[in-house]
């Protein structure tokens, strides 16, 4: 899961609009915990724009509709005219509207991060994403939003709304979610699930979905991973308060947990998949991440696993980079969108 910062925020995010550019990439804040990143138009980009424009206005201009004749009035309101909203508009388009359309037509990976991920550590993801041509959209977890299902399930709810934004609507989504990452994913889940047909746009835009060190088994592996999040040199006090705290509240936490499990093991996204895990890792079931493996393949789910006998949680590109690399680029060249074929 990570480690988790002391000024790490406990509560509701706010929405917020500052950007940042260090000239690689720009970074737009869109809440004190979802910051987008992009890469400025390139020139091979802003020439594919503007040859998509020129072919649209061709196509518009085959559309317009016969001059008025000299027996029809002319109106001197010019916006009641419904002739001029058919004609193509002559104004040139801004870099920053053209910067803003190119990106559009860029697939978007959404990285649910590992509880207290730095962003240090975080960029490495970013980077290899935004090097393939990709936007990239950080959603950060809070120890609340787990602690507390419902406040994730608020959450979910934020970033769900954030991703069916205009800029973002109509998009390829790649989901990449690092351990508790999943849980926050989940969230999202249980909202389309809910309402398949407000949301049935978004599920279908997902073209892959990746997932490292899933937190997923018994409440102890959720208690462990807690304990070896917050304080590990208290580990097992967090441990065992953990486990009193899913009892005294089974209701709001463990029941919902495993809905969660079950809903996971039934996702509305049938994407192909591809896992990472290892044997040794204590704060994931083994027997219970092969049941949900196996249930996907069996409902038809395109499924990619890797498995180290020995890594570290959450660390696998850093203890196996070659490993890791070879076998994510081999899986997003399986996608089907040419823009993900660019080379690592």
């Amino acid at each position: 899961m990570g480690n988790l910062p002391a000024s790490i925020s406990l509560f509701k995010t706010t929405r917020t609009s500052e950007q940042v550019s260090d000239g690689r990439f720009i970074a737009k804040r869109i809440s004190s915990r979802i910051t987008y990143y992009y890469t400025p138009v390139s020139a091979a980009e802003d020439k594919t724009l503007c040859a998509a424009k020129e072919s649209q206005t061709s196509t518009d201009l085959r559309h317009i509709r016969p001059p008025l004749s000299s027996s029809q009035p002319l109106s001197d309101d010019s916006s009641s005219s419904p002739y001029l909203s058919d004609s193509p508009s002559h104004t040139a388009a801004s870099p920053q509207h053209q910067s803003d359309s190119v990106s559009a037509a860029r697939p978007l990976l959404v990285f649910f991060s590992w509880l207290g991920a730095q962003p240090g550590a975080v960029a490495k993801y970013r980077d290899l994403y935004l090097d393939r041509g990709m936007d990239v959209l950080w959603v950060q977890s809070n120890v609340m939003h787990f602690l507390w299902p419902r406040w994730g399930l608020s959450y979910g709810l934020e970033v769900l709304k954030v991703l069916e934004e205009p800029r973002f609507s109509g998009r390829a989504v790649l989901v990449h979610a690092s351990s508790i990452g999943g849980y926050s994913f989940t969230q999202i889940l249980s909202h389309i699930a809910r309402r398949q047909k407000q949301h049935a746009e978004l599920a279908q835009r997902v073209i892959g979905q990746i997932y490292d060190s899933l937190v997923a088994g018994s409440l102890e592996h959720m208690a462990i991973g807690l304990g070896r999040t917050l304080l590990p040199r208290f580990e097992r006090f967090i441990k065992n308060t953990a486990m009193v705290y899913f009892w005294l509240f089974k209701t709001q936490t463990a029941d919902l947990y495993d809905a969660g499990i079950h809903l996971f093991t039934n996702s509305p996204i049938t994407a192909p998949a591809l896992f990472f895990s290892s044997v040794n890792d204590v704060m994931c079931d083994q027997a219970v991440m092969d049941k949900i493996i196996d249930r996907w393949r069996r409902r038809g789910l395109t499924v990619v696993c890797k498995k180290w006998k020995e890594s570290t949680h959450a660390a696998h590109m850093r203890c196996h980079p070659e490993d890791y690399l070879c076998t994510l680029e081999k899986y997003l060249n399986s996608l089907p969108v040419c823009s993900l074929r660019a080379k690592m």
